[in-house]
C-alpha cells in the first residue's frame, strides 16, 4: 500500500518545523548513516546535502541483488557515482557520473570492472569512506551540485588510475523490464586537464524514457596520462588519441582513464541537467579550491542549521536520539531540489523531482513545483524522477499533498487557483495510456487516475482495471482532497460534488463477506455485483485488485468517512474487537499479525503504535520494516515520538503519547511547540499511557486537536503519563467529515456523480 499518502504512511509536515539552534554538540553525531540500509530499507548512506542533487556514494554488485541506493553490505565496487535515490523500491535509479580507482595495468577499462571491498565502510553526515582490496582509500563529500573525491593509493603502487565511466548505471535484476540502460554519450579531455561530457540513459523504477546528465570534472593533481575509450563489453576497448570519445548508441560504451604519480589524488566533479558549462560552474562556485575537510565541515554545518536543530530534546537516551536524528536525516535526502536545473521548461517557480510516490511534506516551494509540473506537463506527478512522471500505483495522491498544505494554511507565493485546477485535471481527465506499462496494461501508470471512466460513470471501479479496489479507496480520498480545497476557495458546488464522490468507496463494501468472524470488507465488483476474495490472502501487486495490502487494511482506509466505516462494521464495540484482531499475533491462523507495518503504518492506539515502533524499528542496518520510500517510514516514527498522528488533508491531529520528557519544535516567527511529559520513563518503553493532558495550560478532554490549537500560533502540550490506561478523555470523537449522520449502514451504496 505504498502509494497511499493518507493511510498507514503518516506524513511529517516539516514545512512548519523550524527550530532554534541550541548550544549543544553536533546533533548529527547521533545519526547512524547505515541505519535501514539492509533488510529492504534501502537507505542511502553516502555524502549529500539536504535535498541536494548530488548524492555521492558507492555502487556495489553482488550476484543478482538489486542495489536500490547503490549500497550493499557485501559485493564489489563497480564505481562511486554522483547520483542516487533514497530508500526506494521498484528498481534502482541513477548510479550515474561514476568514478572507480584502479591500480596496476588496465587493458580494458570498459569491461564492467569491479573491485572488491576491504574491511567495513564508514560514514558520518556529509562524509563517506571505503577501502578497496587494492588498498585504495576512497573518501567522499558533497555540495548541492558537486562532489569531491579523495583517493589515497598504497605507497608502493606506481600505477594509480581513476576510471571515469560515462556508461555506468545501476542495473536491475528483477526481470520486470525496469533496468536502466546507457543510450550514448561522450567525454572530452581538454588541454588544461579538465574533462566534460554527457550521458544519456533511460528507465529505472519510473520507466522513464531518455534523460541526459552533463558532467564536468578536474583533478587537483597533475595528470600523468589521460586516455579516452570507446568499446563494447565483448570485444574490448579501442583507445582514442584525439582526447575525445563519443557514442550515439548504448552498444558502444564511453569512458576515460586518468593516471597519476601521486599517492593522494583529489577529484572535483559537478553535474547538471542543462549543460557541461553549468556543471563546470558548480565546481567553481561550490568547491573552488576548498579543502576536503572544509567541504565535510560545511556539509555538517548545513545539516545542523537546516535540519537537526529544528527538533531538540532533553533526553540523553542514545537509542532514542539515534532514531530521532537518523529519521530526520534520511527524510531530507529527497525530493531533490532541482531549481534552476529543469531541462523541460523555463519558469521562475521552484522545481523538485525524485519523488517516489507521494508522502506529504508541505513545503511551499515543493507545492509550487508540483503545480508548475502540471502547468507544463499536463498532470500533477504521483512519482517523478529524471524529469518524468511515473509510476502511479493507486490514486492521484498529489491531490492529497496539496489539500494537506491548503488546510494547514500554507500560502506564500502558491497560486491556489492553479493548484485547484491541477487537482481538477486529476479528477476529471483520463490520462492517455502511453506508454503502456507491461505490468498494468489496462490504463496509465504514468500520471493521473487511469480508471476514471468507471469511477465517474459507475461510482466504482470494475476489474476491467487493475488494482480496482485499492484505486477506488484512493480515488475516494483524492476526491475528498478536492472537496477540502474547493470549500476553502468558496466553490460550493464543487465542494458538494467531490464530497459525494469521496463516499463512492462504499460501493465496494460487501457487508456479507466475513473473515475471522467479522463482516464487511471492500471487494472487487462489476455490474453483476460483488466479487468475493479472501481478506487474509488477497494482497497483490500491479495486476491484482489490491495493491501491496489486503482488504483487512483497505477496508479501514477511507479515514475521511471513518464514522461510516464504524457503522458498517457493526458499531464501536465490534470495530474495537476488529482492530484488536488485526494486532493479535496468530489471529489469522499463522504467525504474525494482520496489520502490515512494512507499509508505513487512545490507550489502545498508544499501546499498538508504540509496540510497532519499538518492535519493528531499531538503530541498526535492519532498522526499518520496509522501504524508506522517500522518508515515509521515518516520518511515521517521528510523529510517534512527538505523540501526535496527523490526518492528511484535514486539520485534525490524533493524540497519542510522546516518548520524551521534553521536545521543542520551533515553528518560525518566534512560535514554538513545547511537548513535555511527567511520570514517564524517558524512553517511551513502558510508562506510556496518558493520565492527564493540558493544551496551552488548560485541561484537555478530547483525544484529538486541530492545527489552530498548537501549530498556527504555537502552543504547549503537557502530558502526565502512567503505567496503566486511564479515562482521561471523554470528549467528542474526531471529525468524520464525509459521514452522513442518520443514514443506516444498509444504504452503503451511493450513486455515482457522473
Amino acid at each position: 500500500m505504498k502509494s497511499t499518502s493518507w493511510g498507514w504512511g503518516v506524513p511529517f509536515v516539516l514545512s512548519q518545523l523550524q527550530t532554534v539552534v541550541e548550544a549543544v554538540d553536533l546533533l548529527g553525531g547521533h545519526v547512524n548513516m547505515f541505519m535501514g540500509t539492509e533488510g529492504g530499507g534501502n537507505n542511502f548512506p553516502g555524502a549529500a546535502r539536504p535535498f541536494g542533487m548530488v548524492k555521492l556514494g558507492p555502487d556495489l554488485l553482488s550476484g543478482t541483488t538489486d542495489a536500490y541506493s547503490g549500497y550493499l553490505a557485501s559485493g564489489e565496487f563497480s564505481g562511486f557515482s554522483m547520483m542516487h535515490e533514497q530508500g526506494t523500491g521498484g528498481a534502482p535509479k541513477y548510479g550515474t557520473v561514476s568514478q572507480l580507482p584502479l591500480v596496476g595495468n588496465i587493458t580494458n577499462p570498459l569491461s564492467n570492472i569491479t573491485v572488491a571491498r576491504n574491511g567495513t565502510d564508514e560514514a558520518e553526515v556529509g562524509y563517506y569512506k571505503a577501502e578497496t582490496i587494492d588498498g585504495v582509500t576512497v573518501e567522499l563529500s558533497a555540495t548541492a551540485h558537486a562532489g569531491i573525491y579523495r583517493y589515497t593509493f598504497p605507497p608502493e603502487s606506481d600505477e594509480n588510475h581513476v576510471l571515469v565511466d560515462v556508461s555506468h548505471v545501476l542495473p536491475s535484476f528483477r526481470g520486470q523490464g525496469l533496468s536502466q540502460e546507457y543510450k550514448g554519450g561522450n567525454i572530452t579531455v581538454f588541454p588544461d586537464g579538465h574533462y566534460a561530457g554527457h550521458g544519456v540513459y533511460d528507465n529505472g523504477w519510473n520507466r522513464s524514457p531518455d534523460w541526459t546528465i552533463y558532467f564536468c570534472g578536474w583533478f587537483d593533481n597533475d595528470v600523468d596520462m589521460s586516455r579516452v575509450y570507446t568499446g563494447t563489453d565483448e570485444d574490448g576497448s579501442i583507445e582514442q588519441e584525439s582526447g575525445s570519445a563519443s557514442s550515439s548508441t548504448g552498444s558502444t560504451r564511453v569512458g576515460g582513464v586518468f593516471s597519476f604519480n601521486d599517492t593522494e589524488v583529489i577529484s572535483r566533479v559537478g553535474i547538471s541537467w542543462i549543460s557541461t558549462s553549468k556543471a563546470c560552474q558548480y565546481v567553481d562556485d561550490e568547491l573552488d579550491e576548498a579543502s576536503f575537510e572544509s567541504i565535510v565541515d560545511d556539509a555538517q554545518a548545513e545539516w545542523e542549521e537546516t535540519v537537526f536543530s529544528k527538533v531538540t530534546t532533553t533526553t540523553t537516551n542514545e537509542t532514542s536520539l539515534t532514531l530521532l536524528y537518523s529519521s530526520l536525516y534520511f527524510m531530507h535526502l529527497i525530493p531533490t531540489n532541482q531549481t534552476g536545473e529543469n531541462p523541460g521548461w523555463e519558469s521562475d517557480e521552484p522545481y523538485y523531482q525524485d519523488i517516489f510516490t507521494f508522502w506529504p511534506k508541505a513545503y511551499e516551494e515543493q507545492i509550487r513545483s508540483l503545480i508548475d509540473i502540471w502547468r507544463f506537463d499536463g498532470f500533477l506527478p504521483d512519482g517523478r524522477s529524471s524529469n518524468y512522471n511515473g509510476r502511479t500505483q493507486g490514486g492521484s495522491n498529489a491531490d492529497n499533498v496539496l489539500a494537506d498544505a491548503y488546510v494547514k494554511g500554507v500560502r506564500g507565493a502558491i497560486n491556489w487557483e492553479d493548484g485547484y485546477s491541477a487537482m481538477i485535471t486529476d479528477a476529471e481527465v483520463t490520462p492517455e495510456n502511453d506508454p503502456v506499462d507491461p505490468m498494468a496494461r489496462d490504463s496509465s501508470t504514468k500520471e493521473g487516475r487511469g480508471a476514471l471512466p468507471d469511477w465517474i460513470d459507475l461510482g466504482y471501479i470494475t476489474p476491467t482495471y487493475s488494482r480496482a479496489v485499492s484505486r477506488a479507496v484512493e480515488y475516494a480520498c483524492n476526491d475528498f482532497a478536492l472537496h477540502q480545497v474547493a470549500s476553502g476557495l468558496g466553490l460550493d458546488d464543487d465542494a458538494d460534488k467531490y464530497l459525494n464522490r469521496s463516499r463512492n468507496w462504499r460501493n465496494h463494501w460487501n457487508p456479507d463477506l466475513t473473515s475471522l468472524g467479522f463482516s464487511g470488507f471492500v471487494v472487487p465488483r462489476d455490474k453483476d455485483g460483488f466479487i468475493d476474495t479472501n481478506p487474509l490472502t488477497d494482497a497483490g501487486y500491479w495486476a491484482d485488485p489490491y495493491y501491496q495490502a489486503s482488504s483487512w487494511a483497505y477496508s479501514l482506509t477511507s479515514i475521511h468517512d471513518m464514522q461510516y466505516i464504524i457503522d458498517l462494521a457493526g458499531g464501536e464495540k465490534t470495530m474495537r474487537e476488529r482492530l484488536d484482531t488485526m494486532f493479535t499475533d496468530g489471529a489469522s491462523g499463522a504467525s504474525g499479525i494482520i496489520f502490515d507495518p512494512t507499509n508505513e503504518p487512545q490507550d489502545l492506539s498508544v499501546a499498538q503504535s508504540r509496540s510497532i515502533a519499538k518492535s519493528y524499528y531499531n538503530t541498526g542496518v535492519n532498522g526499518l520494516p520496509g522501504n524508506s520510500d522517500a522518508g515515509a517510514m521515518q516520518t511515521w516514527l517521528l510523529w510517534n515520538m512527538i505523540g501526535l498522528y496527523p490526518v492528511t488533508g484535514q486539520t485534525t491531529f490524533l493524540i497519542h503519547s510522546p516518548w520524551f520528557e521534553s521536545l521543542t519544535i520551533d515553528l518560525g516567527d518566534g512560535k514554538t511547540l513545547e511537548v513535555t511529559t511527567t511520570g514517564g520513563d524517558g524512553t517511551g518503553d513502558e510508562i506510556i499511557f496518558v493520565q492527564r493532558l493540558q493544551v496551552n495550560g488548560k485541561n484537555w478532554r478530547k483525544n484529538w486537536l486541530e492545527w489552530d490549537d498548537i501549530f498556527a500560533e504555537g502552543g504547549t502540550l503537557e502530558f502526565e503519563l502512567g503505567a496503566e490506561p486511564s479515562d482521561w478523555f471523554t470528549g467528542e470523537v474526531p471529525p468524520s467529515p464525509a459521514s452522513v449522520q442518520g443514514v443506516p449502514p444498509s444504504m452503503a451504496v451511493v450513486q455515482s456523480s457522473g
